[in-house]
């Protein structure tokens, strides 16, 4: 039975860029979302909709149904000194606000001596992406699920707060 729009859906997934695992949930808490809602990457979406509750299969999720592909331009030089007490190092994963007030990451390309060159594409942009997927529930979201967007498994514990810090209770 095909999984539809407004149905809540837990996962259990391992996802590798070529051979190395980038994230994984094997052996901890399900990722779990309202299937149609744009909650997980278009591409993974598509790949699991026909998967039954206990199945398990390999999704190749193409860059462009996943984080976009890699934009070259989207690199900015900044002055050194706004990472004044940031030990930094190239790799490096940093967050800010961006120009709309949301949170910005961005990872640190190169270090010059005046200037730090950061790069705003997410880092699996231009990646193509395995995904291995276990089901492990499917049902229908209640009418609240479906209005808040949130299903019961992800809401947070009575007076607690969701986590990601944007002050909701």
């Amino acid at each position: 039975m095909a999984i539809s729009e407004n149905q809540v859906v837990s996962i259990e997934y391992e996802v590798k860029d070529g051979n190395q695992v980038v994230d994984s949930n094997v052996g901890g808490a399900p990722l779990v979302f309202i299937f149609g809602k744009g909650q997980i990457i278009p591409g993974l979406e598509e790949g699991i909709k026909n998967m039954a509750i206990g199945e398990k299969g390999d999704v190749l999720v193409k860059p462009q149904d996943a984080y976009g592909e890699y934009n070259a331009d989207a690199t900015q030089e900044v002055p050194k000194e706004q990472f004044a007490g940031i030990e930094l190092e190239v790799g490096q994963t940093l967050y800010g606000q961006g120009e709309d007030g949301g949170t910005v990451q961005v990872t640190v390309k190169e270090i010059g001596e005046e200037n730090v060159t950061v790069d705003f594409n997410h880092p699996l942009a231009g990646k193509e992406l395995m995904f291995t997927v276990t089901i492990n529930n499917v049902r229908d979201a209640s009418a609240d699920e479906i209005l808040s967007g949130v299903p019961v498994e992800n809401a947070p514990a009575a007076g607690g707060s969701c986590g990601t810090g944007c002050g909701c209770h």
